[in-house]
């Protein structure tokens, strides 16, 4: 694996309540990246457009890792329009594909027009329009990103979707304030869901993304919360004695799955959101927590101690059949199933040492994808290409990501207070 130079992108969000600021730091790629050329696009209309297209489609491919772009002061030719391309100019940069485009003003807002190139066969690979307001250009850029994506890699582009993630700022009499945020995946565009002074942990996206939970010490115990990210409508779901945590959506969006104790030990129950009604899942003195569902949802993976040490086990809905998933290791924790399914992202203790992990349920082969310590909170992009986590750098928590061979890694720390909790949307359109 080669290493990119490490590259700080300064990401500004657009709201005026600053709080974590993420940034990217891309400190590994793949062998010999794709060498695309994305030239700055073409503005008909008066002034200077708010976003810069082309720079955030260059982020955004950058930041997987598979291309490289060529620097603009490069170029030697900036065409707009696909009319405007002399493929020699390309070709003697070594360029393997070339991206063209501009905005033109609608009354509606504006259009880009795009046409992507194959610069060594000179074939027109995708050619096509989107339209949006003056104000929607990072979503516009970012949907140029997940089409090129596609259509270069095969995988549908999660360059559009979003992320949550939890910040921590201490103040000088050591009081914690602590803020439920969400951004663009590239750390964009931020914005407080809420605040409080008391911890707010395990966020998560119901999966037509318009619906969030997560658990709040507000009352001082933990409770579980839904917030409608359209309506801000928030209600507390759940308020009984003892532990109320990990809330997890059903793929079809109708259910919870979550841990209580309030029976006793903490068991796995599932909760019809709209009835409220609870059904208990598993029934063990030892401690079963962090619930997951399996693609089709008909059973969940979970974490429990019951052999002794943390282990995942998998829980079928109809008969209640429990089995144990992981063998491998002392300690295996937090475990996310992959999209498409087939395997399932974990906390893995190696040597001491927590590593995100992915198992190969087929063959029960476990891969190790991580090298830093203490890493935690495994979430997943909704087209299973890479995962965030949280970890923390020089003793500061920080989100970072790695693609699921491991060939790509990069960090996303904040400018102030740590970063944790991380949780990728589904596809959002």
């Amino acid at each position: 694996m080669i290493r990119i130079a490490l590259i700080v992108f300064t990401l500004m969000a657009l709201t005026s309540q600053v709080s974590a600021q993420l940034i990217i730091e891309i400190t590994k790629g793949v062998d010999n990246p794709t060498a695309i050329a994305i030239v700055p696009f073409g503005w008909e209309g008066g002034g200077i457009p708010k976003e810069d297209v082309a720079t955030i489609i260059e982020t955004d491919l950058q930041r997987t890792g598979q291309f490289s772009p060529v620097p603009k002061e490069d170029m030697l030719s900036t065409p707009q329009d696909k009319s405007e391309v002399y493929f020699r100019d390309w070709r003697a940069l070594n360029v393997d594909y070339l991206l063209v485009g501009k905005l033109v003003p609608t009354a509606e807002g504006l259009q880009a027009e795009y046409a992507l190139f194959d610069v060594y066969t000179q074939a027109l690979v995708l050619e096509d329009r989107q339209t949006g307001s003056a104000e929607s250009l990072r979503d516009i850029a970012h949907g140029i990103s997940d089409r090129v994506y596609q259509k270069l890699t095969g995988i549908r582009g999660a360059f559009s979707t979003k992320l949550l993630y939890v910040s921590a700022v201490g103040r000088g009499d050591a009081q914690y304030t602590y803020r439920l945020l969400i951004s663009d995946v590239d750390g964009a565009r931020e914005r407080i869901i809420f605040e409080s002074q008391e911890p707010i942990l395990t966020p998560s996206w119901s999966p037509d993304g318009e619906t969030i939970a997560y658990v709040s010490f507000e009352t001082t115990r933990p409770a579980i919360y839904s917030h409608n990210l359209r309506t801000n409508e928030r209600s507390q779901l759940t308020n009984f004695k003892g532990l109320n945590g990990a809330p997890a959506w059903s793929p079809d969006g109708k259910q919870l799955a979550m841990v209580l104790s309030k029976d006793g030990s903490p068991d796995i129950y599932i909760m019809t959101v709209a009835t409220r009604e609870l059904k208990r899942v598993t029934r063990h003195f030892a401690i079963d927590t962090e619930p997951s569902w399996m693609p089709d949802g008909k059973s969940l993976v979970y974490t429990s101690d019951r052999g002794g040490k943390p282990q995942i086990y998998q829980v079928t809905l109809a008969s209640g059949y429990e089995e144990r998933v992981t063998f491998e290791g002392s300690y295996n924790a937090k475990a996310k199933v992959v999209p498409a399914g087939g395997g399932i992202i974990m906390v893995h203790r190696s040597m001491g040492r927590d590593h995100i992990a992915l198992l190969d349920i087929e063959r029960g082969k476990i891969n190790i994808l991580t090298e830093t310590d203490l890493d935690e909170s495994p979430s997943i992009a909704p087209n299973g290409a890479i995962l965030l986590y949280a970890t923390k750098v020089r003793g500061k928590g920080v989100l970072a990501a790695v693609s699921l061979d491991g060939g790509t890694k990069y960090f996303m720390p904040s400018r102030f207070g740590d970063v944790r909790e991380p949780a990728w949307s589904p596809f959002l359109n």
